[in-house]
């Protein structure tokens, strides 16, 4: 960098873009029946509201650091952070359910934009192992605990406001952001590469994504074996193909293959994908059933958040790198997705009478505690297996990977608490229990998706960390 002496003033500034980017997924769930009423979304094609998101964001997050190497990471910080800033009042304004999915697809290019650049900036800032893990640790921190603030923040702005005051929060906090980064966040003294844009791997695997996803949520309505589902599941496999066809030709390939070849690389981005699916459904179906057959204001969904956001926050800060220090990567990675998977499994016997303290918050401390736990271990799994030089190539790929499967995995559930509701719905059930035998089943798998990552942590090597590496979590922990 140009200089280090404000690195920590630079590092508050890029929590504080992080923090607002993870605000914009939790604050929108609390909001999601808000949204539903006003803009005329179908239950299914409610998702889109966070797919439309998190399949930009996952698709353009690899690209968005590659565009940092070659324009300069600061200067595509401030046009993240703009274009993130700009989408946000597009969605507060947006007149109808197909123009705030345009906008919230815009927004995720310019929060994968401003965060992949934002991971480059910390790692160039403390180039020293034990100061980066610290720092890292802060990232986690306020990722994590921005998914608490963004439940309670939704809560309050939807139930005391309108649903469109969550996205106009974003215009004070992308300006303050854009001001504090002119001053502390300096350029990085890394020489500007000349290679060539990936634009094709980004374009095909966003492509392929958007086709499989939107096959996955139409699939109740048009039928899953119609021309339209089979078409669009087929040409998403044909994007697929081409995406891997261009990164084994390309000179700089976004996802280059044989990184995941890696063990450790290759298992965290399967429990990653598998994880976010889990986590993303207990997120905006626990938001959907405690307002919807609850009858649960948006505050008092927030407020339920809270409790299980805040565990999340303060275990993977203070707990959990402790953990690993002491037991190493595979045993809290183990134990955190199993309570995850405990949780989901709970969830799945909810009621259409069911009590917030009785039968959801043993189920949301779970989920909170076990993804507090297993937060860094597979970020670590996933970094010991990538040279220095790679670590930011290393996480971003896991970055895409969870982005990526929470979109699936959502698509998924959702469409299974579409298709069994509709099957309650004609069997006669009343509008609550039809609504609770849907969100039942897709917590159902949701659990079997963590259950299955909590497996393939036993395929994790604990041999791929070095005792400095140990010794540095230890001092920073």
């Amino acid at each position: 960098m140009q200089s280090t002496t404000h690195r920590w003033p630079a590092l508050y500034v890029l929590c504080l873009a992080t923090l607002m980017i993870v605000l914009d997924t939790s604050v929108v769930n609390v909001a999601l029946p808000s949204i539903r009423d006003s803009l005329g979304f179908s239950q299914a094609g409610l998702s889109w509201v966070i797919n439309a998101y998190i399949l930009t964001f996952g698709g353009f997050l690899l690209l968005g650091g590659r565009l940092g190497d070659i324009f300069g990471h600061r200067l595509l910080f401030l046009i993240g952070v703009v274009l993130f800033t700009i989408s946000s009042l597009a969605c507060a304004m947006a007149p109808t359910a197909t123009a705030l999915i345009v906008a919230r697809a815009v927004q995720g290019v310019g929060g994968a934009i401003a965060e992949a650049v934002a991971l480059s900036l910390i790692v160039n800032l403390f180039p020293e192992p034990g100061e980066r893990a610290k720092a890292m640790g802060i990232t986690g921190f306020v990722a994590s605990g921005g998914g608490a603030l963004g439940a309670l923040l939704g809560g309050v702005l939807t139930g005391l406001l309108n649903w469109h005051w969550i996205f106009l929060i974003n215009l004070p906090l992308g300006a303050l952001v854009c001001v504090l980064a002119m001053r502390w966040v300096p350029e990085s003294d890394a020489p500007i590469t000349r290679q060539r844009l990936d634009v094709g791997g980004a374009f095909t695997i966003t492509a392929a994504l958007i086709l499989v996803v939107r096959a996955i949520v139409g699939g109740n309505d048009a039928g899953w074996t119609s021309v339209t589902t089979l078409g669009l599941l087929g040409a998403g496999i044909a994007f697929a193909i081409a995406f891997v066809v261009i990164e084994t030709r390309v000179a700089s390939p976004l996802v280059p293959l044989g990184m995941l070849a890696r063990r450790n690389l290759a298992t965290a981005n399967i429990i990653g994908i598998l994880w976010a699916a889990a986590m993303f459904a207990w997120f905006f179906i626990s938001a959907l059933y405690l307002q919807l057959v609850l009858g649960k204001g948006p505050l008092e969904v927030g407020i339920a958040f809270l409790p299980a956001n805040l565990l999340m926050g303060a275990l993977s800060v203070g707990v959990s790198g402790k953990l690993v220090t002491k037991f190493g990567m595979r045993k809290p990675l183990i134990v955190g997705l199993a309570f995850a998977a405990a949780g989901l499994a709970l969830f799945s016997q909810i009621r259409a009478d069911g009590d917030v303290l009785r039968d959801i918050m043993p189920a949301m401390l779970l989920l909170g505690g076990g993804a507090g736990i297993a937060f860094n271990p597979v970020l670590l799994a996933a970094m010991t297996d990538a040279s220095p030089e790679e670590s930011g190539l290393a996480s971003g790929i896991v970055n895409t990977s969870f982005q990526l499967g929470g979109a699936l995995g959502l698509a998924i559930l959702a469409s299974v608490a579409s298709y069994q509701t509709g099957v309650h719905l004609a069997d006669g059930a009343s509008q609550a229990e039809a609504l609770t035998a849907g969100y039942r089943a897709a917590f159902l798998i949701g659990a079997l998706f963590a259950a299955l990552a909590a497996a393939l942590g036993l395929v994790i090597r604990e041999d791929a960390m070095t005792a400095e590496e140990r010794e540095a979590m230890a001092v920073h922990a």
